[in-house]
């Protein structure tokens, strides 16, 4: 018997309820692969544009600075392009500060999107895998109860094993859902960390600027 063939009697074996346990996994799975192809594409697109970005920040070129991501659409870009906007109309350090936050306020929800639902999915798909086999168990007790004394030990344990299998499929959806869940939380995390050290390097080069200005100031006048 191939690997497609037990794994067909395995599910059919398990009864009914086997299939929202199926029909879970798969939502799960769904939202798992959009969120790691998103992820990986954001941080990607933000190693990008900080490499062709950073070096033009050392060099004091705000206004290029400007171009090269007036119209980016990455969260980095869209985020340092809050500060560098700032940074044109205004010298102070909290008022470039507090422009970035604000834009890392409507990064984060967005990079955390739907990624928890993954995490509910494995729950629920586990849970679901239990409720089965509860149920399959009330179902074989009500059968082997009116059953032929000879008979109820075999009708038992066939009946039993049966029901095992929707604990047992609950878990091989729910477990590499629940692993999925923890990498895309880190992959986030890992993400998030790179913007805030970006905000912190450009807001350094901005006030190292900001000083190496105004002791120039200080000397010509």
């Amino acid at each position: 018997m191939g690997v497609i063939e037990t794994i067909v009697k395995f599910i059919q074996e398990g009864g009914v309820w086997m299939y929202p346990i199926l029909v879970v996994f798969a939502f799960g799975a769904a939202i798992a692969v959009e969120r790691w192809i998103k992820l990986t594409s954001v941080r990607s697109a933000n190693r990008k544009v900080w490499e062709r970005l950073h070096p033009v920040l050392e060099e004091g070129d705000f206004d290029k600075a400007r171009e090269l991501i007036g119209d980016d659409g990455s969260t980095i870009g869209r985020l340092l392009n809050m500060g560098l906007a700032r940074q044109g109309s205004v010298r102070r350090r909290d008022d470039i500060e507090i422009a970035m936050e604000e834009s890392m306020m409507e990064i984060i929800p967005q990079l955390e999107k739907r990624t928890a639902y993954v995490a509910l999915f494995a729950n629920i798909a586990t849970l679901l895998g239990l409720l089965g086999t509860v149920m399959g168990l009330i179902e074989a007790f009500t059968a082997v109860a009116n059953a032929n004394p000879a008979e109820k030990a075999d009708m038992l344990s066939d009946s039993i094993s049966v029901a095992m299998n929707t604990t047992a499929l609950g878990l091989i959806a729910g477990i590499p859902l629940l692993i999925v869940h923890a990498m895309l939380t880190a992959k986030t995390g890992e993400i998030i960390d790179s913007l805030e050290m970006a905000s912190v390097k450009t807001l350094n080069i901005i006030a190292e600027y900001a000083k190496r200005q105004a002791a120039l100031a200080a000397k010509s006048g």
